[in-house]
């Protein structure tokens, strides 16, 4: 990657027509390692979040050696990392070649299920292992997040202690683990969560070895501050202590967002300012993704031709399309941009690391990113003042 010391001086070296990654390695780095101060457990790092080869790189050399990955290309991913690097097929459904190259080829000793069905698919592929850690995957209400995620996936309450004694009979350890929904704003519905999977554990009578409490720990967003991190991990090691479960069990978590979401921003070109319409050359079927379609805001500046910044210029109300000729490529709210706003000025939105450079597709043609590296690390700035992670280091 080429490196710049800041978003001014790439633009200085002439205008970029397709949207920039600005990657921010040494951020992702700093966020894996308040992860891991703060989380009594293991930490296994959503690889979905953010695949990119110099972030995982970034987090391996924070200390992050445990990857949750989806798919084969990412178990892929995983085994090139390093020597350390250990991996979970914790996505509740999986092909059978999937299973089998995971286990035979990668090494692989972790899975996750939340049906019957799926359990004895693992068993069939990985040829009757006795060596497995199975993770029973329980359903939440996702109350308290932005993205609730229990609809697809999670064994229902009532269906817990049958599929647990069922698993059991497999496992070499069982693990338990549920995700509060993305971006959760309330710490205490991990409380809930384990406190009320504890309660199938005693009914279920089996002994557990592992509880996971999945993901969900949110990131701060233009329009979103939550408490700060210790006030979740402080709640986990609580309700971790008082469940029914054996006295050497294991604590897991699967951050994604919150490690990766510092890790680059996203530097877009105006194409064409129409009255107060501006469209920009990223959107919904790219990077933009959450932003046009979830109402995801993310914290944004403005940049002149030459990379002069525009904030202090008088403001007006704007409307923001992506560039593709769908209609519905248009972001729902209303931004306050420059009355001066021209085309060739440039918008970055910031704190996009996570779930976005990811989600893009190709739709229209459009599609290709330029990746830079920003070596002057110092941390994205919202509102001219508080840094992102800085109300989340109490």
């Amino acid at each position: 990657m080429q490196q710049f010391s800041s978003i001014q001086s790439l633009l200085m070296h002439g205008p970029e027509y397709d949207p920039v990654v600005c990657a921010r390695p040494a951020s992702a780095y700093e966020g894996a390692q308040h992860f891991l101060d703060r989380f009594r457990g293991k930490v296994f790092y959503a690889v979905k979040a953010n695949p990119n080869r110099w972030l995982l790189n970034a987090i391996y050399s924070a200390g992050i050696r445990y990857f949750d990955i989806a798919s084969e290309p990412e178990m892929e991913l995983v085994a090139g990392i390093g020597a350390e690097a250990q991996m979970a097929f914790l996505h509740p459904v999986k092909s059978p070649r999937a299973i089998a190259r995971a286990y035979f080829e990668f090494g692989c000793r972790v899975f996750a299920l939340d049906c019957k069905e799926e359990l004895h698919k693992i068993m069939r592929f990985s040829e009757g292992a006795d060596d497995l850690q199975l993770i029973v995957r329980c359903q939440t209400d996702g109350k308290d997040s932005l993205l609730p995620l229990g609809m697809k996936f999670g064994v229902p309450p009532s269906e817990i202690s049958e599929l647990l004694r069922a698993t059991r009979g497999f496992a070499n350890k069982l693990g338990v683990s549920f995700h509060v929904g993305s971006q959760c704003m309330n710490p205490e519905r991990y409380r809930l969560a384990m406190l009320d999977v504890s309660s199938r554990i005693v009914e279920a009578g089996v002994t557990v070895d592992i509880v996971d409490v999945g993901g969900g720990f949110p990131q701060v967003y233009q329009n979103l501050n939550p408490p700060p991190l210790i006030a979740y991990t402080n709640v986990i090691q609580s309700a971790f202590e008082k469940m029914k479960i054996l006295h050497n069990a294991e604590l897991w978590a699967e951050p994604g967002r919150y490690i990766a979401a510092e890790s680059s921003s996203l530097l877009t070109r105006v194409n064409l300012v129409r009255g107060n319409d501006v469209f920009l050359n990223d959107g919904g079927y790219r990077a933009l993704y959450d932003a046009v379609h979830e109402n995801w805001q993310y914290p944004y500046s403005v940049y002149s031709t030459l990379g002069k910044s525009k904030s202090s210029d008088t403001t007006d109300l704007y409307t923001v399309y992506g560039p593709s000729c769908d209609a519905n490529d248009r972001f729902p709210n209303s931004f306050e941009l420059p009355t001066n706003i021209q085309e060739g000025d440039y918008i970055e939105f910031k704190n996009i690391g996570a779930y976005g450079e990811t989600m893009a597709s190709r739709f229209n043609g459009f599609g290709n990113f330029k990746t830079i590296s920003l070596n002057n690390w110092d941390r994205l700035q919202v509102n001219q003042g508080s840094f992102y992670r800085s109300t989340l280091r109490s």
